[in-house]
């Protein structure tokens, strides 16, 4: 392992930092119609992530955490049965509004943001 640090990452043009935000931001398309919080991210990404390495990283981080939130929800449904799925399907919920929109402030800004709590399958 070398001890050379890390060439600094070009900033991304404003472009490119619009559209990663976008990436991160359709997934309010959930609040719109079922599923919109896995099919907005998801067609942002497949449109624009030609356009910028940044755009391709950050849709597909905004994808598996929308992913990782949709699998948390059906678990907090099941769990209803037994009264706890209610208050963990708030806590999910105001945990993805708020990761969300720091993420899409983050990308706007050009720093590339990872969630937390979020299981990585598109790769």
């Amino acid at each position: 392992m070398s001890d050379e640090p890390l060439a600094p990452q070009p900033t991304p043009g404003p472009e490119a930092r619009q559209w990663a935000m976008f990436c991160h931001f359709a997934a309010f398309l959930g609040l719109v119609f079922p599923f919109g919080n896995l099919l907005g991210p998801l067609i942002v990404w497949q449109i624009k992530k030609d356009l910028d390495p940044f755009v391709d990283a950050q849709g597909k981080e905004a994808l598996n955490f929308q992913i990782s939130v949709a699998l948390a929800a059906l678990l907090c449904v099941l769990l209803m049965v037994v009264v706890i799925g209610f208050p963990l399907l708030l806590l999910v919920s105001v945990g993805a509004l708020v990761l969300t929109i720091i993420a899409g402030i983050k990308a706007n800004e050009g720093q590339a943001y990872r969630y937390p709590f979020s299981w990585r399958l598109v790769k």
